[in-house]
């Protein structure tokens, strides 16, 4: 699996272009599913069909990553960009970023090297070597990510976009291991998250499922001086019970522990005080769908170095799995 999580994390695909990302899943999946198709924002719908009698369930993770877009070019070839989800201008200070055409660029601030002060977005900008609008290799409204490698190091992994190409890897894993199923599980690999849930909320209306699984990253409390919080890496999955967007629904949380327990997989519960998934955009569609959310622990979410420990990723492929082999428990 960790072959999968390296291609995953290390392909472009900031939100609005998840082309590469979307071909990649396509290509791990299709001899495992019924039917895989894409809807008309981009996100990919992946159909295992049950054996009968269980549920229409929808697992949701988005393929999107943070990222910068081309805003305006100077007369000198300097480049001011707009963010693709949320970025914080300390952590983003001397990175590099990568464009769909290989292009690279390095993210730099006007004052000078050693910061006095907070940054501003308006003396932020991208230096792609070029000296003129008419050299530059990039162009209004092109996207980029960051260019940050996949690190193994012990039982953490560490690497751009964990944010949540993990989800991802999660799903297609369950896909390959959870064997035959009662029920209809439609694995949707959703476009535009981290701009607005905008992929899921579509897709969400024309699965009509039942029941709605979200998989996605959250924070840890484990950190020096970190804010209070009883999550931590190396302890097992995250069982979602709220976040600024959702409150789960009860009966599908507690179907979530009740699994963990009965395989033995660790688990953790998590409570998110600032951010949101999936999850609200599933619960919210239609009349309304009972829906909860596996988190994977990782460090540093939202920067160019994102940490995850292994342990964690694996106990919420056998949570999910086990989940979807399953009749339906709410």
């Amino acid at each position: 699996m960790k072959e999968l999580i390296k291609a995953l994390v290390e392909t472009y695909g900031p939100a609005g272009h998840e082309e590469q990302v979307r071909a990649l899943i396509t290509e791990r999946v299709k001899d495992y599913a019924d039917e895989i198709r894409t809807d008309a924002l981009g996100s990919l719908i992946v159909l295992k069909k049950g054996t009968g009698g269980g549920k229409r369930i929808m697992i949701a993770a988005h393929m999107d990553e943070i990222g910068v877009v081309v805003a305006f070019v100077d007369k000198k070839g300097f480049v001011r960009f707009g963010r693709l989800g949320g970025l914080s201008p300390l952590t983003v200070l001397g990175r590099r970023v990568r464009f769909a055409n290989g292009t690279v660029g390095v993210i730099a601030w006007e004052k000078g090297r050693y910061p006095t002060s907070m940054p501003t977005w308006e003396e932020i900008y991208l230096d792609v070597g070029a000296t003129s609008p008419e050299d530059c290799p990039v162009g209004i409204g092109d996207a980029a990510c960051f260019d940050d490698k996949f690190v193994e190091q012990g039982d953490r992994l560490i690497s751009k976009a964990m944010d949540n190409r993990m989800g991802c890897a999660v799903g297609v894993q369950a896909l390959l291991e959870m064997g035959e199923s009662p029920n209809d599980v439609y694995f949707v690999f959703t476009v535009q998250e981290e701009v607005g849930l905008r992929g899921a909320t579509a897709s969400a209306f024309g699965v009509e499922p039942e029941v709605g699984i979200a998989l996605d990253v959250t924070l840890t409390g484990d950190t020096p001086e970190a804010s209070p919080m009883c999550v931590s890496l190396g302890k097992g999955t995250a069982i979602k019970v709220m976040d600024s967007s959702v409150i789960a629904h009860p009966g599908v949380k507690n179907w979530m522990v009740k699994t963990a327990e009965r395989i033995g997989a660790p688990y953790q519960l998590e409570i998110l005080t600032a951010g949101g998934t999936d999850t609200a955009a599933i619960q919210r569609s239609r009349a309304g769908v009972p829906a909860g959310c596996l988190s994977v622990p990782t460090r540093y979410v939202h920067t160019p170095s994102e940490m995850v420990h292994y342990g964690d990723v694996r106990a919420t492929v056998d949570v999910l799995a086990e989940l979807l082999r399953k009749p339906v428990e709410l």
